[in-house]
């Protein structure tokens, strides 16, 4: 971590990551964060490139307009770059990086955007994502297909539409220019921030800590106690009457932060294609957080097949509850047949009576019914026996019953 006192730039490798994939950037003007993907051999090597090529916008501009759209170029270099990457170094095909970052111009805040770092402005005691995330489920969410809350859970949730790679010749980057003001606090992340602390817990470390560095270290912390698995990187700006936020000296963090290395291809073609032609074959398997898809028909193939998990979790549900309907009722059914070879001897309005079930009733369900009258009158017994036949007398089957019947007709006559 590093530290100017009105802006900070932190990067962890989390608590899983082999590597750190994230770079992140504090400088005099320029505040960005990028999050590789790729897998192990890949991800870091991206976020680096695409970090090293933007790090050149890091300069005053005349105006918001010319720094976006200076931002803007630098991304698009940023991919053309990491295309010819990947030309001419095929293990390293199917990596990319998502690029969130800001440019200060006086008062005002140029900002571009590509993947699922996300921008956020802190103004008032608010906190309001600026950056709209480039993932299949914010579509759902956009499209009312699903709900934010069901976003929050999806399978899907991490998979990119958008993102700088060797996709993608001219990928669409969103691009705006925005006013800031002394109190604002401007916070730029990767996804391993995003995605373990809720927007809640963000605001209060924010409304809580006042100084940048330690207001960013604390994100990071909360991030990991939530058991952060992947990189994590925060760049936080702090905007004052001064209206100077610049981290001097300029500060790289992450893998951007350590020097650029990879393994050289060994079939490495001299014949290098123009840029707009590079759209190489997927023959590594992608980072399984990220995935860029290959063409137009991949969101509505993903949706499909969402469609279609929804259904079998539907159909899964109705069978589980139609098997343990059908478990209950034969249980009942059981229960009931059990009781069905059971007998007593009991009172029935002033006579003795065999009654078929048991002696105890369920609500309203009785589980014991008359089976024969013995035209015995309870009057004619002995106090002991009337007593007996009133608490009711068990039998375990009906020849018993018919016995305890006849002792009580022998006592009748004694």
């Amino acid at each position: 971590m590093a530290t100017s006192g009105r802006s900070a730039a932190v990067s962890h490798v989390g608590k899983i990551r082999a590597n750190n994939q994230d770079s992140g950037y504090a400088g005099r003007y320029l505040f960005v964060v990028a999050d590789g993907m790729g897998g192990h051999a890949g991800g870091d090597v991206a976020s680096a490139i695409a970090i090293r090529r933007i790090i050149e916008t890091d300069k005053q501009f005349t105006s918001a307009h010319d720094a976006v759209f200076a931002l803007q170029s630098a991304l698009i270099a940023a991919n053309s770059l990491l295309a010819e990457t990947v030309f001419e170094h095929n293990e390293l095909t199917g990596m990319g990086t998502t690029v969130s970052g800001i440019l200060r111009v006086d008062n005002q805040i140029a900002l571009a955007h590509i993947g699922d770092s996300r921008i956020y402005r802190f103004r008032n005691g608010a906190l309001e994502q600026i950056s709209a995330d480039h993932t299949f489920v914010q579509r759902l969410v956009d499209s009312g297909r699903i709900t934010p809350e069901e976003a929050a859970v999806h399978p899907r949730r991490s998979v990119l539409m958008r993102v700088l790679g060797d996709v993608d010749a001219a990928p669409e980057i969103d691009t705006t220019v925005l006013d800031t003001a002394p109190g604002d606090r401007w916070l730029i992340c990767s996804d391993g921030l995003s995605s373990y602390v809720s927007d809640e817990k963000i605001q209060h470390i924010l409304v809580t800590v006042p100084g940048a560095d330690e207001a960013a270290d604390r994100l990071v912390k909360e991030s990991l106690d939530q058991g952060a698995p992947d990189n994590v990187t925060v760049v936080l700006v702090d905007i004052d009457e001064t209206n100077d936020s610049s981290h001097i000296p300029p500060i790289t963090v992450g893998s951007a932060a350590s020097p650029l290395s990879f393994d050289s291809d060994s079939t490495r073609r001299s014949l290098r294609l123009p840029t707009l032609l590079l759209h190489p074959l997927k023959a590594t398997q992608p980072d399984p957080s990220h995935f860029e898809p290959e063409s137009e028909d991949y969101l509505d193939e993903l949706i499909l097949e969402d469609r279609r998990r929804a259904r079998r979790r539907r159909i899964t549900w109705l069978v589980a509850i139609a098997l343990a309907v059908i478990a209950i009722v034969v249980g009942v059914l059981l229960a009931y047949q059990w009781t069905q070879s059971h007998y007593y001897v009991g009172a029935d309005n002033g006579t003795v009576a065999i009654f078929r079930g048991v002696q105890q009733d369920l609500g309203p369900i009785h589980l014991s019914s008359v089976y024969q009258d013995t035209q015995i009158n309870l009057s004619d017994l002995p106090p002991f026996n009337r007593q007996q036949v009133e608490a009711t007398i068990s039998a375990s089957n009906l020849n018993l019953a018919r016995e305890i019947v006849n002792r009580l007709a022998d006592a009748r006559t004694q």
